[in-house]
């Protein structure tokens, strides 16, 4: 049986502390933001609107909340301090959900929306409406002694969207359902002026995870219609190879502008990656993979390779290194496979099962060289190490396809002549 996500009522979030991973106060909810969505399906929370202590107003995305209980909220650590600015496809669960006025679609009798219940779905950070609490009645008296009572969010018409609008917001709903790289193909064959427009709707992390499969014209043209914050915080949510590949293509002045508004650690992976050659290890790999101390579990490794943020080809192993554990590193000690964690006990130290016996690459090992070494030894990632036996960083076997397939290949439509997500 499935494990039971608790509910929470969104009213009991109004004004809630949220703190960090050790304990300090980052400031207070007053607000959440969800998007709604096309088929019938519930609204979905993308975050939660906070009020710091300068009080200025910032937008904290639910994929970095990893708690919801006691009267208070925990986030994952470093939180976006730019103003929050709501967008076109967004609602405001407590400032434009409540007191609204709707119906019922059992028998069309109209009803107040008095508060709102949101559930984290199992297994994942995603979170979505599950229920209203109404009040029957039109106000007034009336208001004050209708009935009220608990319904399911698919009881309730006027929180979904026409599944056949051709709108922005229409599109960023209907895109929400599909894979990145198919929401890729359909944006580039989109016309420029509907394309800024869904570019522009869609949330900082989607939108990073969507300009990642773009060719890389659509991804200048996009970044460069963008506000500039808004553009170095899309490019903070990209991996750091991606968005270094992203920079490298724009005109000097502007790459050093964004880099400038970017987060300083965010900004100095992304420096580091430019100044390797683009077809070496240095300049294929990502500066993010799982590290390790020697003195971590297997539990606490499964525990990291279960992030649902991980692709599979980084979640397939763990590095363990001497502190510290950010890129780079300290030594170098070796890799644990994902295999071999399922095999060891929980409580068994991850420095007694590294595989040392592969030896890693060098940061300007050439591609063809990469590629051998992917293939000889069955590798989805493969570690990339400084001449101080520092970890630099692990290159994908997905960052390899991108180079030896052809440029053109993102543009190869995956689904055949029905198109992209759509029946007929």
């Amino acid at each position: 049986m499935a494990a039971v996500t608790p509910r929470v009522f969104v009213s009991h979030l109004s004004g809630v502390p949220v703190f960090d991973p050790n304990g300090d106060q980052v400031g207070r909810v007053r607000d959440l933001v969800a998007m709604l969505r096309v088929g019938g399906r519930p609204p979905r929370i993308l975050g939660l609107v906070v009020e710091v202590i300068s009080r200025r107003r910032i937008f904290l995305p639910m994929t970095r909340v990893t708690g919801v209980e006691s009267g208070q909220v925990i986030t994952t650590g470093v939180v976006n301090m730019r103003r929050f600015e709501q967008r076109p496809t967004e609602r405001l669960v407590l400032g434009e959900f409540l007191d609204r006025r709707v119906r019922l679609v059992e028998n069309d009798e109209e009803v107040t929306v008095l508060d709102v219940a949101i559930q984290q779905l199992p297994a994942r950070r995603d979170w979505e409406i599950d229920k209203y609490f109404v009040r029957k009645g039109r106000g007034g008296a009336l208001r004050r002694k209708g009935e009220t009572l608990t319904v399911e969010w698919s009881a309730v018409s006027g929180f979904s969207l026409d599944e056949h609008g051709q709108g922005a917001e229409s599109l960023v709903a209907t895109f929400e359902r599909l894979r990145p790289t198919d929401v890729a193909n359909a944006l580039h064959h989109l016309s420029p002026k509907r394309r800024a427009e869904v570019a522009a709707a869609l949330d900082d992390d989607r939108l990073a995870d969507v300009l990642e499969e773009l060719p890389e014209d659509d991804q200048v043209e996009i970044i460069g219609k963008l506000a500039e914050e808004r553009a170095a915080d899309v490019l903070e949510a990209m991996d750091p190879d991606d968005a270094a590949d992203l920079l490298s293509e724009l005109p000097e002045e502007d790459k050093e502008r964004l880099l400038a508004l970017m987060r300083p650690d965010d900004a100095a992976d992304v420096r580091r990656l430019m100044s390797y050659e683009e077809r070496t290890a240095g300049g294929l790999m990502t500066t993010e993979p799982i590290v390790l101390l020697p003195d971590a579990t297997v539990a606490d490794a499964l525990a990291r390779v279960r992030q649902a943020d991980l692709s599979p080809a980084l979640a397939a192993q763990v590095y363990v290194c001497r502190s510290p554990d950010d890129t780079p590193t300290g030594k170098y000690l070796g890799t644990v496979h994902f295999q071999r964690l399922l095999r060891d006990p929980p409580f068994t130290l991850v420095s007694s099962i590294v595989d040392s016996d592969l030896v890693p690459l060098s940061p300007d090992t050439p591609l063809p060289t990469v590629t051998s070494y992917l293939a000889a030894y069955n590798m989805v990632s493969v570690p990339v190490v400084d001449e101080t036996g520092s970890l630099l960083g692990a290159v994908t076997v997905d960052d390899v396809l991108d180079h030896l397939l052809p440029d053109d290949w993102r543009e190869t439509d995956l689904h055949g002549e029905e198109g992209i997500g759509h029946g007929g």
